[in-house]
């Protein structure tokens, strides 16, 4: 595409905003050259991958790159045999690491596929030769005594050479005999051999190669000779160091040459995950989002923002194009926000094709073309000598000799600059030469002719950005399919000219355009009225939805108290149960123990009396534990008055209201008529019901439902036979559970005799269960071994 075109469209300053966001020089570089493409699926693949790291940031963070160098030619270099410095192989060494980095970072990102994993499982990670370069290296400068086992030989004879000589030094400036003649009683180099600072005129006392003179000549730096051999090695070590040194650089410089290949790649991949990172992370800058795209030339922007206009004042604007209409021609005052609507449908068209996320709401789409032209601005050429008019005409006459059916075209102030009848005839031309062609057209004018010719011509539709009269102040919004008004005569009203000099114009205005400003004016009227019931009808939805919403967290709530209740009702049911079949249970047990008591026939009609009314006894004990009015027969409830006929009252036995038939007799007893049973009832089990509630000490009681709902028998026994020794320990663990809940204190488990191995797995896990008291086999008739019997805490 025309860089000047796109230019005038602003994408240079956007894809400045990304080379920012990117972490190395290379990488910003691509992303300033980055270019348009109109091939669907490459827009599609650009949009997916930051999209998709997009989706990663948002859960895992940003990766970091580390401002990581190229390395391309250092490695090229040491491919043809050249050794490169220290500086170069840490750059290496830093690109080894970053590539590692990234391959871990991305295998912490579990359970996230991406469409861009590729370039992840592209970079070779290669620990050998990064542990290699930063074990001999410490930095640009400074070679590690550990590079080799020679330089570190080498570098301790060095550390002793300077020691002994040092030593020296030390003595002679300390020396009585000689101090005299120094200028400063310290040891320093020149040249990397250490000398001392002596008087000049006083040279001749101290023998020894003299080295430098102080700028004043005051001083003479000598060598004294007691040090000059201590010297001479010392610099044939640092010979040596530097020889080594060079050989250790030259080894490391073969390593990354023989990897040459493999890291220039990952490099390369570095740069494409590093481009596709400050995509994703300028997304998040703009907040934008993912749209749809097709190559039928349609765009629909919902919510669309100019990503250059400051955040806290730019205004969301809905813009279509290409739906139903293959040319928008947009009106209204100037500084109402027209050109902004031209360029952020340009503008948001180019970045989708660059692959970025566009700062626009859900359910966008925009369309794929081979060419984005526009004229936009004041292209007047003093060189050329062309005015505005002209200037705009050249640059239309090469957009209509390169438009066809893939191309977008945006043209603002079409037409300007000429005598408006000539210049709306020669705009409407333009339009139709372009629509003729196929190409998609978006273009602003002032001309009333092109609002006319919008209306009159299927496929091309009216817009305006609306404009506040009563404030004097653009909203910026575009109305797609409503003309706009130029509101001169209203503005200049407003603003203080004389109502006369108004009038005098509204009468030089033909008939025909005032009939049409007034046509415009209602549409905008009915507009602007149905907006607000629009937006009133929208209101109203939303609160319906939210009582819909609340009425359904209400229904869930009382939906799960209810459950509860239910569970709880279930849980009291299976306790009661258990409790009235351990006691059963009992029972026969001592019935039992009864019959082996009986000795002759003399003993058992007497036991068996005495066994029945114990039994009697119990039973009656079992019936009102599971009794569910018993509380309500504990209560101290009081007759407020005596009863008398016609009373109505609350037969508690069966939770059943009645009508007294006659007041209590001797005995206390009351007949009642309860429905069609007439009964006689004890005073102490009638509730006295006046005005529909009675009161017992001054409080309603409440009284559980007497209707049971069925209860599901639990188990008493669980046959595990089948099974390995953790499921069977499992499912022995829930039976206790539940026994444990419902009251139970025994659990028959049966696994079988078999080889034994379940047997005595399992007796292991009850010798450490903390709910089993003990545990023991079957006897005779109960199964034997092939049975455990537990007893529960």
């Amino acid at each position: 595409m025309d860089k000047k075109h796109l230019r005038a469209i602003e994408l240079d300053k956007v894809l400045d905003m990304l080379s920012k966001e990117c972490s190395c020089e290379d990488t910003a570089e691509r992303a300033l050259a980055i270019e348009p493409s109109s091939s669907l699926s490459e827009v599609e693949q650009r949009l997916s991958e930051t999209w998709d790291c997009h989706m990663l940031i948002g859960r895992f963070g940003s990766p970091n790159f580390g401002g990581v160098k190229s390395v391309t030619n250092s490695l090229v270099r040491a491919r043809a045999g050249a050794c490169l410095s220290m500086k170069e192989l840490l750059r290496i060494a830093d690109t080894l690491r970053i590539i590692r980095s990234l391959r871990e970072w991305r295998g912490r990102c579990e359970g996230v596929a991406t469409c861009f994993d590729a370039l992840f499982t592209a970079l070779v990670p290669n620990k050998y030769l990064e542990e290699s370069i930063n074990s001999a290296i410490l930095s640009e400068d400074e070679m590690s005594d550990n590079a080799s086992s020679a330089l570190a030989l080498i570098r301790r004879k060095m550390r002793g050479a300077q020691g002994r000589v040092r030593e020296q030094l030390d003595k002679l400036i300390r020396s009585s005999s000689y101090s005299k003649y120094l200028q400063d009683a310290i040891v320093t180099q020149r040249n990397g051999r250490y000398v001392v600072p002596v008087k000049s005129e006083c040279r001749g006392d101290i023998p020894g190669l003299v080295h430098d003179t102080s700028s004043s000549g005051a001083t003479v730096f000598i060598e004294p000779m007691a040090v000059v051999e201590a010297n001479n090695e010392i610099r044939v070590l640092q010979s040596e160091e530097r020889a080594e040194i060079e050989r250790i650089l030259t080894a490391l410089s073969e390593e990354a040459g023989s990897f040459s290949d493999s890291i220039i790649a990952g490099y390369e991949v570095l740069l494409e995950l590093d481009l596709i990172f400050a995509k994703a992370r300028l997304g998040y800058t703009m907040k934008a989002v993912k749209p749809e795209v097709n190559d039928e030339g349609r765009i629909k922007f919902n919510k669309a923002r100019h990503p250059l206009i400051d955040k806290n004042k730019v205004v969301s604007t809905d813009i279509t194009l290409g739906d139903g209409f293959d040319t928008l021609v947009i009106t209204g005052p100037n500084t109402g926000g027209k050109t902004v609507a031209l360029k952020t449908a340009g503008l948001l068209s180019a970045m989708a094709m660059c692959g970025l996320l566009l700062p626009v709401s859900d359910n966008s789409e925009v369309s794929v073309f081979d060419h984005i032209l526009a004229d936009i601005g004041d292209e007047q050429s003093i060189e050329q000598s062309l005015s505005t008019f002209s200037a705009h005409m050249t640059n239309i006459k090469r957009i209509i000799e390169i438009a066809d059916s893939k191309t977008l075209v945006l043209l603002d102030e079409l037409g300007a600059g000429t005598d408006p009848v000539e210049g709306a005839a020669l705009a409407v031309s333009i339009l139709e030469r372009l629509r003729s062609v196929g190409s998609v057209v978006a273009a602003t004018t002032h001309y009333a002719e092109l609002k006319s010719y919008a209306i009159s011509t299927h496929g091309v539709e009216n817009g305006c950005c609306e404009f506040d009269v009563s404030t004097l102040r653009p909203t910026y919004r575009l109305l797609i399919g409503v003309p706009g008004r130029s509101n001169a005569f209203a503005i200049s009203e407003r603003l203080g000219i004389p109502a006369a000099v108004v009038d005098r114009a509204r009468e030089l205005v033909s008939s025909e355009n005032t009939k049409f400003e007034e046509v415009v004016e209602t549409l905008e009227k009915s507009r602007q009225q149905l907006e607000t019931e629009k937006l009133a009808a929208q209101q109203l939805r939303a609160d319906a939805e939210k009582s819909r919403r609340e009425a359904e967290l209400r229904e869930q709530r009382l939906q799960k108290d209810r459950d509860n209740v239910i569970e709880l009702a279930k849980a009291e049911a299976g306790r009661i149960v258990s409790s009235a079949r351990a006691q059963s249970d009992a029972l026969f047990a001592e019935i039992d123990n009864i019959r082996k008591q009986i000795k002759n026939s003399a003993d058992i009609s007497s036991l068996l009396s005495k066994a029945k009314s114990e039994v009697k006894g119990k039973m009656r004990e079992l019936e009102s534990s599971a009794d569910p009015i018993e509380a309500a027969r504990n209560e101290n409830y009081v007759l407020p008055r005596p009863l008398k006929a016609g009373d109505t009252v609350l037969l508690l036995d069966i939770n059943k209201q009645g009508t007294v038939l006659k007041p209590p007799d001797a005995s206390g007893k009351v007949e009642v008529q309860a429905g069609i049973i007439k009964t006689r009832a004890a005073l102490s089990n009638l509730r006295l019901i006046e005005g529909n509630n009675f009161k017992i000490n001054g409080q309603i009681p409440k009284y559980r439902n007497t209707k049971k709902e069925p209860v599901a028998e639990l188990p008493r026994e669980i046959d595990v036979r089948g099974m390995n020794v953790e499921e069977a320990a499992s499912e022995v663990d829930k039976v206790i559970d539940n026994a444990l809940m419902s009251g139970l204190s025994e659990v028959c488990v049966i696994h079988g005799k078999g080889t034994g191995a379940l047997r005595a797995g399992l007796h292991r896990h009850f010798k450490h269960h903390p709910n089993i008291r003990t545990f023991r086999l079957g006897v005779f008739g109960e199964g034997e071994t092939g049975v455990t019997f537990l007893e529960l805490k």
